[in-house]
């Protein structure tokens, strides 16, 4: 089947609104296109040298949202709908240009032509990620998750998943009870699995459910998946919780996760631009959370949390 492709010129302050909208209100898929990304790799690694330097050119002050739609949609109402809602946005955040671009994107283009731009990369110091199509050389005490980029959710590049595999690694012990939030693609979930964790992983989404499933299977753990809302299938409680999502929910996920965690246990929470760490902060503690760390990438935020006695 062919896609079709809004490309939104937009910036990072107003990639987190815009990301949302388009997933949750128009159920597309998403792709987050950040220059920086290749900035911020570790220039050590010997694929770092064969980068198009193309992409280290750009403006790097621009992001491109991608939106993806099974061909056959009404692209002048979509396009509307879009650019309504960035004139919204606009009011609030820097949209940038937000200059919208719609392209047909044939099946077999879209099925390959991105595999050369994918590679082996570390997203903690001790666990790598990879695709599947590349043939890489397990090594010594490191954990090696095999990870295909998807649409919409997620395959470990963005800061805000690297923050939280890095805080996973520091507060999980072995035979923790880990509880994956809003788990996407399941990489987080399959990490801690990876580490010694059980983990039961939920999203509302699911076809988040469906993705997560095939990549825990691809990688050989043990995760229960789950949909539905936190309250609605969650049981017990867990030593540690971990929510990659975006500042609202987690405002709103700050009551419920305390009833959802162990004494001493810790909540790890990322998704959070630094324009809103302040109020994201104010939540956390007005909801009886002692903040115990605070991790930093770019413009992006996340935070190790323990419930307040």
């Amino acid at each position: 089947m062919d896609y079709i492709e809004f490309k939104i010129e937009t910036t990072t302050e107003a990639v987190e609104a815009i990301s949302y909208f388009l997933s949750d209100d128009l159920e597309a898929g998403v792709e987050i296109c950040d220059p920086k990304d290749a900035l911020n790799q570790d220039k050590t690694q010997t694929w770092y040298d064969f980068i198009d330097q193309s992409l280290l050119d750009q403006d790097m002050d621009t992001v491109y949202v991608k939106a993806y739609f099974n061909k056959g949609i009404d692209i002048t109402e979509h396009k509307k709908i879009i650019e309504n809602k960035l004139q919204h946005i606009s009011e609030f955040l820097n949209v940038g240009s937000a200059k919208v671009t719609v392209t047909e994107i044939p099946e077999e283009k879209w099925a390959n032509e991105w595999k050369k731009y994918y590679k082996v990369f570390n997203i903690t110091n001790n666990v790598i990620i990879k695709p599947s199509w590349i043939d890489h050389e397990k090594e010594e005490n490191m954990i090696t998750i095999e990870m295909d980029p998807g649409m919409a959710f997620g395959s470990g590049t963005h800061e805000t998943t690297s923050m939280c595999a890095i805080l996973l690694e520091q507060y999980i012990k072995f035979g923790d009870h880990v509880l994956d939030v809003g788990t996407g693609s399941g990489i987080l979930a399959i990490i801690a699995a990876k580490m010694g964790g059980d983990v039961l992983a939920i999203d509302i989404d699911p076809m988040a459910i469906k993705v997560a499933k095939e990549n825990v299977e691809n990688n050989k753990v043990d995760v229960i998946l789950k949909e539905g809302n936190l309250l609605e299938v969650v049981e017990s409680k867990a030593d540690i919780v971990v929510s990659n999502i975006i500042a609202d929910i987690i405002i709103s996920l700050a009551d419920q996760v305390k009833r959802m965690i162990k004494f001493d246990g810790v909540w790890i929470a990322s998704g959070i631009i630094d324009t809103r760490k302040d109020e994201v902060v104010d939540a956390i503690i007005k909801n009886g959370w002692e903040i115990i760390d605070i991790v930093a990438k770019n413009e992006w935020i996340a935070l190790a949390m323990r419930a307040g006695q």
